[in-house]
């Protein structure tokens, strides 16, 4: 495992960083074993750790909190606020009001006196960006958190956030978190051009495509997506043209003598702008098979090779949990009223 410069934080992180997305109901319930798994990926040379308050209601913080106990500094901990906290519909956001009391409610459940990175999960659109970054600026002067970021961003977003902290005077986000994976390449288009342009650094989030790339759902097998993993994905882990890709890309592992997985993790990782890869076990023996490809690099033949499957800065098809701007949601936002 080795670092690279996350962005222009100052902050040296292991190409491969540990999601806990399935601590929890939704992934493994079992603390004892999470705990395995966060020790398991120190020991391994892995130093970020991403979480977020809306994971499990607030449970992986919590079992992520006790984990860490006694290494706590070996750690670059990154969690993320915005996601519905419960009903009251001013348990979310981006707002002041909300950072405020989100950030202590995580420094709670993980147990800390600080948070290294601290990300807003999604784009807030009825919220002034100007709002957020003050909120944060604060956060980042009382200690209680030491960098700020973002997650899945559009280009334009990110942008909008940095002239505004210029003119403003305000705290920059320094990072951004988007989903990246072969079959889901559409941030090479724009958004890593632009995070390079502003010196963010970027950890991309799905590396494995939902667990697609993790090489035991293929098609025609008899193998069963989790309910877990139908919780979170959806649609997406049964998309037939998803499948036929993965088809192809097994086919180029199998060549080149590398498992799906490894192969997957490499192309991530192989990007300029990609400080690390999240990766999210749900058990310590799919850590340790994971941790076994951290040293695989692709040679030029096969990444081109790899972009005649999915060619650069393209998708196949949507991820469901990935974030999709209202105007594509809502129909009213792109008809006009008569």
């Amino acid at each position: 495992m080795h670092t690279r410069p996350l962005g222009r934080t100052g902050l040296q992180v292991s190409h491969f960083a540990l999601g806990t997305m399935m601590f929890g109901p939704y992934g493994n319930p079992d603390a004892d074993d999470c705990a395995r798994i966060v020790h398991r990926a120190l020991d391994g040379g892995i130093n970020v750790i991403d979480t977020a308050d809306v994971y499990g209601g607030g449970e992986s913080e919590v079992t992520l909190g006790k984990a860490l106990r006694g290494r706590r500094d070996d750690v670059v901990l990154a969690t993320k606020f915005n996601g519905s906290m419960g009903a009251d519909p001013n348990s979310r956001g981006s707002s002041r009001r909300w950072i405020v009391s989100a950030v202590e409610g995580s420094l709670r459940r993980l147990g800390v006196d600080h948070i290294d990175l601290y990300q807003a999960h999604h784009p807030e659109p009825g919220t002034d960006v100007e709002e957020t970054l003050g909120a944060l600026t604060d956060l980042l002067r009382t200690g209680k958190v030491r960098a700020v970021g973002h997650s899945n961003m559009p280009a334009s977003d990110i942008v909008e956030a940095q002239w505004v902290a210029e003119r403003r005077g305000l705290a920059r986000f320094r990072t951004e978190q988007p989903h990246y994976s072969i079959l889901n390449r559409g941030i090479e288009r724009e958004v890593l051009p632009v995070c390079e342009r502003y010196g963010l650094g970027v950890l991309v989030w799905s590396p494995l495509a939902m667990g697609l790339l993790a090489g035991r759902l293929r098609k025609g097998s008899a193998e069963r997506v989790s309910s877990g993993r139908l919780h979170w994905a959806g649609e997406h882990m049964t998309d037939e043209r998803k499948l036929d890709a993965v088809e192809a890309l097994a086919g180029l592992a199998d060549q080149a003598g590398l498992a799906l997985p490894h192969l997957a993790l490499a192309f991530a990782t192989a990007h300029p702008s990609v400080a690390s890869a999240i990766i999210g076990p749900r058990t310590p023996a799919q850590l340790d098979d994971l941790l076994a490809g951290a040293g695989t690099i692709l040679d030029d033949d096969l990444l081109d090779r790899i972009d005649e499957v999915v060619a650069p800065g393209t998708d196949v098809g949507p991820i469901d949990v990935a974030y999709t701007p209202p105007a594509l949601t809502q129909p009213k936002l792109r008809r006009r009223s008569t």
